[in-house]
């Protein structure tokens, strides 16, 4: 007889004894299923994470161009220069304002669906918001681009309405203009928007459908006007879905460097700079500071939201 076959009952009796125990032990087969991924993600995730910090209190050699592998302050306080602390708030600036309009934009959008969009209607909801991530990141940017640019369709759409001379005044505004709309902070934003609202669109949609009819009946019933509905009912239950779409579209423009050099004005936001400072300067300590930079903003902003209950829900 084959050995096999002989130890082929001693085999089964061993995975069924091994399959009883998983099965009465359920945090044991939990943690043996998150184990593997857990590790993964500390090797890779959070290792990176302490390397990039490592790195961040390194220094150049202002002669040599060498990394000074010594710990030292000196790339954070390179953050402080005027030309780079201009360079944090401008992103900051630019990411609350992508965060703000994606919101008063979407939430409309989201309110519709989740009140009002019942079978075709809300599966062709989800299939508008879906379709723009279905396509090229760069392919969009470009398209945009295009459309932006002087000579492009939005221009000469707002010279066919006769619009074009409220275009130019606004082009001819002083941060927000520019020599068109494909180079200014304006088509920045637009771009940025376009990019993030579905990542808006669907928290928030989410979070309203959890929204009771009868409270809002209740509401009314108690002659409260649709303006104190919508603040003291429907806002404070929405708000876990609106902060989940601010992390999302806060933290994308706050790392995204693409948009800005293809669609955008001359001047650095934070993406831009760590590609140029890891790239074209080889200045990894400064590059790795200003990667920091971003982490401690969103660490505040997590921690703000936690502070005003908006995870409460979630």
């Amino acid at each position: 007889m084959s050995p096999s076959l002989v130890n082929a009952p001693a085999r089964d009796g061993l995975l069924r004894k091994l399959s009883d125990v998983l099965v009465a032990r359920r945090g044991l087969t939990l943690m043996l299923l998150l184990t593997p991924p857990a590790l993964w993600l500390g090797i890779v995730y959070l290792g990176a994470l302490l390397a990039l910090l490592a790195q961040s209190f390194f220094s150049i050699d202002e002669f040599s161009g060498a990394i000074v592998r010594e710990p030292s302050l000196k790339s954070y306080g390179e953050l402080l220069a005027p030309a780079n602390f201009d360079i944090i708030v401008r992103t900051f600036v630019v990411a609350s304002l992508v965060t703000i309009l994606a919101a008063l934009i979407a939430f409309p959008i989201a309110y519709y669906a989740a009140r009002y969009a019942k079978g075709r209607v809300k599966a062709l909801f989800y299939l508008a918001v879906m379709m723009p991530l279905w396509s090229s990141y760069l392919v969009k940017v470009y398209a945009w681009k295009l459309l932006l640019a002087k000579e492009g369709v939005v221009g000469w759409a707002m010279h066919a309405i006769g619009a074009g001379g409220l275009l130019q005044a606004w082009l001819d505004a002083p941060l927000i203009g520019g020599p068109s709309l494909s180079v200014s902070y304006t088509g920045m934003v637009l771009v940025f928007l376009y990019l993030w609202i579905p990542f808006m669109v669907l928290p928030v949609q989410a979070a309203l459908e959890r929204v009771p009819a009868t409270l809002i009946e209740a509401s009314a019933d108690l002659g409260a006007s649709p303006a104190q509905t919508f603040a003291r009912v429907i806002l404070p239950l929405a708000l876990p879905g609106l902060v989940a779409g601010a992390i999302f579209t806060f933290s994308l423009t706050l790392g995204d460097y693409i948009v800005p050099q293809i669609v955008g004005p001359s001047s650095f936001i934070l993406g831009q700079v760590v590609y140029t400072q890891q790239g074209t300067a080889g200045n990894i300590p400064l590059a790795a500071a200003f990667s920091v930079v971003p982490i401690l903003i969103m660490g505040l902003f997590l921690t703000l939201a936690k502070r005003i209950g908006a995870f409460d829900a979630l």
